[in-house]
């Protein structure tokens, strides 16, 4: 009956371990990210100013300008203010706020330049 007893605690144990395994490879993954993700991680929700790198700018600036009817210049500019200010705002439009730098540059008009 020993030997059972024991049988029985080794499994129990396995299965515990199993469990914790499990675990803490689900809690890493979700605080490192998904590798099919990364350029995610720099997004302004994450930073704001200053939180993207150059390369990131184009699809960043591709989201941003997704649903405009005026691609071309929306690209143009979003890209010219996020290789200055290394931020995009979340969303299509508005949440400048989430990026001071791209929220404050203006025309000389008054009216604001980045998109």
């Amino acid at each position: 009956m020993a030997t059972m007893a024991g049988r029985l605690l080794l499994l129990l144990l396995l299965a515990v371990a199993g469990l914790l395994a499990v675990f803490m490879t689900e809690h890493e993954v979700l605080a490192k990210g998904s590798d099919e993700h990364d350029d995610n991680v720099y997004q302004v929700s994450k930073g704001g100013q200053g939180s993207l790198k150059n390369y990131q700018c184009s699809p960043q600036c591709s989201r941003r300008c997704a649903n405009t009817q005026y691609k071309k210049p929306c690209l143009f500019f979003c890209n010219k203010c996020c290789n200055t200010c290394l931020c995009v705002p979340s969303g299509y439009y508005g949440n400048k706020g989430e990026c001071p730098c791209y929220n404050n540059w203006k025309t000389k008009r008054g009216g604001p330049k980045c998109p």
